[in-house]
């Protein structure tokens, strides 16, 4: 039997130097939970990853992007993650968070920190390594 890894669409949602991720929800059994990360999620049949993007964006967090370019692509064995880079274009208090646990804007300098305080969660909660590597690389091409 053959393995075929898993196909997500992410997004990386950045304004005025600042990157927006969402923290997961605290819930066992899903992939990182209660880590920060990017907005995204599974590709659907049939579905391309930049409809999934699109889609997936709608309903986190109710956001219709405009702008979005491919990044890249990063592939494990396990997963397939197909990165754009989307400018937010509209002010953070007219998203509604349906999925996650919260939201919030990080600096570089918590990129590469790697964790950040969570209102919601009352703690400090880390960011996944695989989106921690993406953002790396993002900020190492000039992109913000």
């Amino acid at each position: 039997m053959s393995h075929h890894p898993v196909q997500v669409a992410l997004a990386i949602l950045h304004q005025e130097g600042q990157f927006l991720l969402q923290l997961r929800d605290n819930i066992p059994g899903i992939v990182y939970p209660g880590y920060w990360g990017l907005f995204g999620g599974h590709l659907e049949p049939g579905e391309l990853p930049i409809e999934t993007l699109q889609r997936e964006l709608q309903e986190e967090i109710t956001y219709e992007a405009k702008q979005v370019s491919e990044f890249g692509c990063f592939e494990t064995p396990e997963v397939v993650r197909h990165v754009f880079n989307v400018p937010l274009t509209v002010d953070i208090g007219e998203l509604v968070l349906h999925e996650g646990w919260d939201m919030g804007f990080w600096t570089p300098e918590d990129i590469r920190r790697g964790s950040r305080y969570s209102e919601k969660a009352g703690e400090v909660r880390p960011l996944g390594e695989p989106h921690q590597q993406i953002f790396l690389k993002f900020m190492a091409q000039g992109l913000l």
